[in-house]
This record gives C-alpha cells, structure tokens and sequence, in this order.
C-alpha cells in the first residue's frame, strides 16, 4: 500500500509542477491582444523608482517577487548586496509603496502570479534568480552563458530579454548575447 501512495504523491506532484510552469506565451500564437500579451507583466512607471533603481541596474520590475522580498530590499538598502544603497526616508517609503502595490503577490499578471507560487510561503528571496520559478525557466542555460561579458549574470535581464524593460519576458524576443 505504501508503493501506491508514493505513486500518487509522485503523479500529484509532477501534475502542480506542469501547471505552474505552464507556457507562459500560450498566446504568442494569437498575436498580442491589444499590444500586450496576458502572460506579459503590465508596463509601470513611477519616477522614483526608475531614477533610484536604474542608475546601477534595470529598475526589475515588482511583479518578480513578493510583498515580503521587496519589503526586506528596500529596508536593507544600506547593505544592497555589498553596496550602499541609501534612500532618503520619504524616497524609500515611496519607492516601497510602489514596489508592494504591484508585487507578484498582489498582481493579476500570470507571470507575477507564477512567480509567487514559486517562493514558499517561508522563504524571502533578495533575488528574482533565486525563485524556483526563475529557474525553471532558464534551466537550459549554462553557467558560462551568465559570464559571457555582454550578460555578466541572471541578474541582466536586459542582455536577453529584448522587452524586459517593457515588462515582456516572452521567448520569441530573447536574444542571447555571444
């Protein structure tokens, strides 16, 4: 009996993985619906966060990560992955605001809502590289492709992804740098 239950529990499991990393560009094949695709995160703008964020990389979009990771980024800007990446108060709370407002966890984008499926609900992940869902998608990709020199690691959306700025992380525009 025991053998049956493990079988089951396999097949359960390998059914929730199929699902959650489904073909986010399922409607690639139908063109984009009104210039964006469902599975596309939604374009956002707020000054703050454009100017603060993307003077040292791409300001990463909020739907990549939950509430609870952006929270932990912004309050920990003084050590922002070895960098001092200080904020006046009023700019960081803004900045925060914008950041939950439109986090994976509080996003009807399918790709933000696959996102936050990923990250158990006891885990704070400081990188979107570090989500499994992350790493599923890019699980054919090979070490030496993140140092290639125009990538330089996961964290460079923008070295593949040709819309990534525009929130289209969609296969047909991934361009990998040589």
């Amino acid at each position: 009996m025991g053998k049956i239950w493990r079988i089951l529990l396999l097949l359960s499991v390998v059914t929730a993985s199929g699902a959650l990393l489904a073909d986010d560009d399922e409607d690639e094949h139908e063109g984009r619906r009104g210039g964006h695709r469902s599975s596309d995160l939604p374009v956002l703008t707020h000054a703050a966060w454009e100017t603060e964020c993307s003077g040292c990389h791409m300001a990463y979009h909020p739907g990549l990560l939950p509430e609870r990771s952006w929270r932990k980024l912004m309050d920990g800007l003084d050590k922002h992955f070895g960098e001092n990446a200080s904020l006046d108060d009023s700019v960081r709370e803004d900045i925060t605001r914008f950041l939950v407002a439109n986090s994976a966890d509080h996003s009807s984008a399918r790709r933000s809502q696959k996102f936050a499926a990923s990250i158990p609900a006891n885990s704070t992940p400081l990188r979107i590289s570090e989500t499994r869902y992350f790493r599923a998608k890019h699980d054919e990709v090979k070490a030496s492709v993140w140092k290639r020199e125009k990538i330089g690691s996961p964290a460079n959306c923008g070295a593949c992804h040709q819309g990534a700025k525009e929130g289209d992380f969609s296969e047909d525009r991934v361009s990998i740098p040589r």
